[in-house]
């Protein structure tokens, strides 16, 4: 089998699963991107206006603690992989709660039809994205070179739905430009092209996994021995209750309100990854050189979670810039809002090769410290560029040129290619041996981290309030990161020992 996977070049090269699983994660992202684009405006637009009329306060703050969720739940769903499903059956499980996820959205139910979506897409997209990857990875063995390549053409596929989405999604939620909603958003026809997204997607991935996926994917790497299942069993029911309870509690007390819900998941998204650092540092598995590897890790996790407050926020704070304080148009041609969502991903596209080059070129390439310390300070200067428009023109002045966010989210997005290549990097290699797959999560949990303060903070931004906010968030990113440049060589010194 490997030496046939080793000729197997049907895909540009690459072994023709690769296409599988390329245009499943392309589907997936297209309907996630495409429902993220509009879902904002859905929340918070008037009921007369087809949205569900929460506050914008309210609607920020879903979709911040949503992100969230969808990285916490990523956790739980390379558990199920490696000890029950296999990863080819939990990526099936999870595309079908992705697509019921935007089917729910696609009809008239209003609130709760919101709040099962989200239950729906978080759990299916924390079943589905981890094992993607992971399978990408089965279709080589360790000496095929074709690896690297491969990620990176699959990566490719990931921004290449993204990237149509946010163009995709708004046309059909306005009628596919034939005017057939009379000029009204009908959000329910946009999150149904999502929901037809993820179905293309399940379609090929069943059909051409059956043919072309290894068969080491139908199994789980790990799979639970007699006697194991059982104190799983105990340890989620004893969540379950636990949960319960709390929730009854704020039931009973007229406690139970969304802004609270939200606070009690931004507590467990800051908590568990602390939980984690504590329970390593003083694991007896874990030996004395390991422990200073994860000391050193914390600056570096803590620099992650506040570049993720700000790369994560295009979806929220800059959907509501785009939408409130910016021009809809360049000369005769006019776009919706939604749109600016195509910037993060096709930036990527564009920057991702070009920074490769680069860094292969360079004679010494910075270590991921310093790599992190320069991501923040990009972070911070996309954030810090946003507040020129309201210094310059004032936040009362009526709209701004749209290339303020094209600029921001350029800048931002030379922060993420700067990141991304050693984020999991360093994270593996600073596991201790007894915690590989947990502290493998950690990188993924800063992301849920930043995404649950950013549930939070939102709350302080408004038209009027945008210049000191963009200040006061980019500032303190740049102070960081210009911070950890300081620590660099410590923090090397303590990883290399």
């Amino acid at each position: 089998m490997g030496k046939q996977r080793s000729i197997d070049t049907a895909f540009f090269g690459q072994p023709r699963g690769l296409s599988t699983l390329f245009f499943t994660e392309m589907w997936e992202r297209f309907s996630y991107y495409g429902m993220r684009a509009i879902l904002i405006f859905y929340m918070y637009y008037a009921v007369t206006k087809g949205g569900l009329g929460f506050n914008q306060v309210t609607a920020a703050s879903i979709m911040s603690i949503y992100g969230s969720l969808v990285y916490l739940s990523s956790v739980i769903g390379g558990w199920l992989s490696d000890h029950i499903w296999g990863s080819r059956k939990t990526v099936f499980y999870g595309g079908v709660l992705i697509m019921f996820g935007h089917i729910a959205l696609s009809l008239p139910f209003g609130r709760w039809g919101l709040f099962a979506s989200i239950a729906l897409i978080v759990m299916g997209t924390g079943l589905l994205k981890p094992n993607v990857s992971e399978m990408v990875g089965s279709l080589y063995s360790d000496e095929d070179s074709r690896r690297a390549s491969g990620f990176s053409l699959y990566l490719f596929g990931i921004n290449l739905g993204a990237a149509v989405a946010p163009w995709a999604v708004p046309w059909a939620a306005d009628g596919f430009g034939l005017g057939l909603f009379h000029g009204q958003m009908n959000f329910h026809a946009g999150f149904s092209l999502a929901a037809v997204g993820m179905f293309f997607g399940l379609v090929q991935y069943v059909i051409d996994g059956h043919k072309y996926l290894p068969e080491v994917s139908l199994k789980p790497e790990d799979p639970l021995k007699a006697g194991q299942a059982r104190p799983v069993v105990n340890k989620t029911i004893c969540g379950i209750v636990v949960l319960a309870l709390i929730l009854g509690v704020m039931g009973l007390t007229g406690k139970l309100t969304i802004a609270n819900v939200i606070m009690l998941i931004t507590i467990v998204a800051i908590l568990l990854p602390i939980y984690y650092f504590v329970l390593m540092l003083h694991s007896k598995k874990v030996t004395k050189i390991e422990r200073t590897r994860v000391r050193a890790y914390i600056p570096l996790f803590f620099a992650a979670v506040i570049f993720w407050i700000i790369d994560e926020s295009g979806s929220v704070v800059l959907a509501l810039f785009a939408a409130q304080r910016t021009v809809l148009h360049i000369g005769s041609w006019h776009f919706a809002a939604a749109n600016f969502q195509t910037l993060n991903p096709l930036f990527m596209m564009i920057l991702t090769p070009l920074f490769a080059v680069m860094w292969d070129h360079l004679k010494k390439r910075p270590s991921a410290p310093a790599m992190f310390a320069l991501a923040l300070i990009f972070a911070g200067l996309s954030y810090a560029f946003m507040a020129l428009p309201g210094l310059i023109h004032g936040t009362t002045a009526g709209r701004v040129s749209p290339f303020w966010l094209v600029g921001s989210w350029f800048i931002v997005e030379l922060g993420e290619v700067t990141l991304s290549p050693v984020g999991l990097s360093i994270t593996s290699s600073l596991a201790p041996k007894a915690f590989k797959s947990q502290m493998m999560s950690m990188y993924f949990l800063a992301d849920a981290a930043g995404q649950a303060v950013n549930a939070q903070i939102v709350k302080f931004y408004s038209s009027a309030t945008e210049v000191p906010y963009f200040l006061t968030i980019g500032t303190t990113s740049i102070a960081f990161g210009i911070l950890l440049f300081f620590f660099v060589k410590k923090i090397r010194s303590l990883t290399e020992e």
